[in-house]
């Protein structure tokens, strides 16, 4: 069933979503400062290529102090962005009763482009 999901995902506008992030990553990993953020879209676009079965975690790494400035740092400069962006397809999405999977996946997304440092994704392949 995840196999369809995907797919129905992919052909509505999923795999332009992932283009959209690797084109971003790829952009951002052109400077160093802009590595470690690169790494960050590249982690959410892998989640828009593979939605259903995969679940965002915590990391089982310490914490870190530099977690919540880079967080922070993302949030300002386009995270906020990214999460009204899925927040608003999420809801329009459960509008209907067949499409409240697909909203499940937006809101999934969203919680990860908000404050994606810290956090891992486990892609169910």
């Amino acid at each position: 069933m995840k196999v369809l999901g995907n797919i129905i995902w992919w052909i509505f506008g999923g795999l332009e979503a992932a283009i959209g992030y690797f084109t971003g990553s790829l952009a951002l990993a052109c400077t160093i400062i802009g590595i470690p953020i690169a790494l960050q879209t590249l982690k959410i676009g892998m989640l828009c290529l593979w939605p259903f079965g995969s679940t965002v975690r915590k990391t089982k790494q310490p914490a870190g102090c530099i977690r919540i400035p880079l967080n922070l740092i993302w949030l300002i400069c386009g995270g906020l962005w990214a999460w009204v962006m899925h927040i608003i397809f999420g809801l329009l999405l459960c509008i209907t009763v067949v499409g409240i999977p697909w909203g499940k996946q937006h809101f999934k997304m969203a919680g990860l482009s908000l404050a994606p440092f810290g956090k891992e994704v486990e892609l169910g392949i």
